[in-house]
């Protein structure tokens, strides 16, 4: 049982998506710890997960062996707990399962949408989620429980530096702390009804046979993705959280060849064609007009913002104050709520704050090279245009930033000190999971003899034939 295994975070259960599994046409039990089962189409989801919520990447390292062991563990760890009688309250998991259902219906824009996507009603999803996170918390508590008296001292941190200065120490390229304050100018009235029109006119073409949805869409739509291919693309009901929910509940609410009214996403004004569809998965062609931003509404937003950076700069408000304020005062263009969440922080792709060069966008470091910005200095109000392709315009704040350097105590202690206590929660949780696995009755699929990540579950386990 190695350390990634154990330390994994435990969304492996699937709560998020235990209503994305519609058909199984046929599934098996592929392991068993006491009374709690696995079944091969939990795996086959997990993989999903994964891959969908890698931009659709396959995660380095993870399979369905690797999936499995952490099921078992979770099933191992929810157990224990409840041989332990650990506190988790039915009004804690019912609140998050609520919370859940919320973001859900959020995010695909509105109740409607959420069931036509899961393809199960509100109370139907909310009964899918309480087994899967009432699991989840009680094997979070049970890992808790292995690891609260665990600590760490100075000296085991050195002890634990010494030992990595055997091997080749790492290497920090200059890291930097950010945060920003982003607002988006809104297109004027006239510039959003030009686009509008122009979709509508295109709508119109189609519909009375005089055009081609597919030779409008290569001439017109702003979608450099699509344009070329005739506006065509693939949709399937087990991708939908990669896409803006209005789009894809109006998609999937079309019959065949029919064309939709002119819609909102957050990347612009769209017509979508339904192509054609089987089951969960359509083909579909849309346009997208994405209106101009002209120079008026840049300098509308700069101004704003340059009043405010007077403020920051004469400590008269904060940066959090900033973003909250203009969340309140100005809707049109407030920042998003994680920006009011996070006080505007940029976070790294491993959820750390600190960033290196390769981390940020090409506007930030033109940014960041142009202002020779330093830290406790805000940026002036700059352009820039997002992985939408949507122009804003952001004052950027510098935390920190550190030189290029090697490893040491002096300027990465807590790192290295977070590591160190890593390393001694995961050997606590070896040692634990070692002297418990032979008290539960373990079953694994034959399948899955070859996992040698599942060796020490095998040593206590019947197999069973496929």
């Amino acid at each position: 049982m190695n350390q990634k295994s154990l330390l994994l975070p435990a969304l492996l259960i699937l709560a998020t998506s235990t209503f994305a599994q519609h058909k199984v046409t046929a599934d098996k039990i592929v392991g068993i710890v006491g009374d709690k089962i696995i079944l091969k189409s939990e795996l086959a989801i997990a993989i999903q997960d994964m891959i969908r919520n890698n931009n659709g990447q396959e995660v380095k390292g993870v399979d369905e062996c690797s999936i499995l062991d952490n099921m078992l563990i979770q099933k191992a760890l929810v157990l224990q707990a409840e041989k332990d009688s650990l506190p988790v309250s039915e009004e804690e998991v019912e609140a998050e399962v609520d919370q859940r259902i919320r973001y859900f219906i959020n995010m695909y824009g509105g109740k409607e949408a959420f069931e036509q996507i899961a393809q199960r009603t509100v109370y139907q999803a909310k009964q899918d989620f309480l087994g899967p996170i009432k699991e989840q918390r009680l094997a979070t508590a049970m890992r808790q429980k292995i690891v609260e008296d665990i600590k760490i001292t100075p000296q085991e941190v050195k002890d634990y530096f010494e030992k990595q200065k055997k091997g080749n120490l790492r290497f920090y390229e200059s890291e930097m702390q950010l945060s920003q304050i982003v607002l988006y100018p809104k297109a004027s009235r006239d510039i959003e009804k030009l686009a509008i029109d122009e979709l509508n006119d295109y709508k119109r073409q189609v519909e009375s046979s005089q055009k081609k949805f597919e030779v409008l869409a290569r001439l017109y739509s702003d979608d450099p993705g699509s344009k070329e291919k005739g506006g065509e693309i693939a949709l399937s009901r087990s991708d939908s959280k990669m896409w803006d929910p209005v789009f894809f509940s109006t998609a999937f609410r079309l019959k065949e060849g029919q064309v939709s009214p002119v819609i909102k996403s957050k990347f612009g004004y769209h017509i979508i064609q339904m192509v054609s569809r089987n089951g969960d998965d359509a083909i579909v062609r849309h346009i997208l007009k994405i209106p101009v931003i002209t120079e008026p509404e840049i300098k509308e937003v700069s101004s704003l913002l340059d009043s405010v950076r007077v403020q920051l700069i004469a400590g008269t408000m904060g940066f959090g104050e900033a973003i909250a304020r203009l969340s309140l005062e100005t809707p049109t263009y407030a920042p998003d709520d994680n920006a009011k969440a996070t006080a505007g922080q940029i976070m790294g792709r491993d959820g750390s704050t600190f960033l290196t060069i390769s981390e940020m966008d090409k506007d930030m470091v033109l940014l960041l090279k142009n202002s020779n910005l330093k830290p406790g200095e805000y940026s002036k109000p700059t352009v820039f245009t997002d992985d939408r392709g949507k122009k804003g315009v952001r004052l950027v704040y510098m935390v920190s930033k550190s030189e290029p350097h090697t490893e040491n105590l002096k300027d990465d202690y807590n790192r290295v000190a977070q590591r160190a206590l890593d390393e001694k929660k995961s050997a606590a949780l070896e040692k634990w999971f070692a002297a418990k696995i032979p008290t539960f009755y373990v079953m694994i699929d034959g399948d899955y003899t070859p996992c040698s990540n599942l060796s020490k579950w095998v040593g206590n386990a019947p197999t069973a034939g496929n």
